[in-house]
């Protein structure tokens, strides 16, 4: 049988929006992924923190407030940092393209602007994630 992957929804930073965050959540889990949801106003080193005790696959950050070119390499960093450079990390939010194109360079697997699908999601998490 093969095992589940496991995602950390994250929202970092003051950004207090987390209705997509809960339907990616939501949309992971009837995919059949188990999903740890971190809640609102993580800072990063505890989304590594929580990454890290949880064995996530993937980390998946919502972040809406503009501050993504602060807070995202934080936690690719963290993530690197701690041992954990395996761990899959994407971003959802409005992400204009240059700074996408940037959050790739460093790190980032993909980013998911409005108008992505569930779907596409988890289909990019299916195909990315080794299980």
């Amino acid at each position: 049988m093969q095992r589940k992957i496991r995602v950390v929804i994250a929202k970092p930073g003051l950004d207090g929006h987390d209705r997509g965050a809960k339907i990616i959540a939501r949309a992971l889990r009837d995919a059949g992924m188990e999903v740890i949801y971190t809640g609102l106003h993580q800072t990063p080193e505890q989304i590594v923190e929580t990454a890290i005790q949880e064995d996530a696959d993937a980390v998946g950050v919502s972040i809406l407030s503009g501050a993504h070119m602060t807070l995202v390499p934080r936690i690719v960093e963290g993530l690197r940092e701690r041992g954990a450079d395996d761990v899959l990390v994407v971003v959802g939010g409005t992400i204009p393209a240059d700074d996408a194109e940037e959050l790739k360079a460093q790190g980032v697997a993909e980013v998911f602007g409005p108008g992505a699908s569930t779907a596409e999601i988890v289909d990019f998490l299916r195909g990315a994630v080794p299980v």
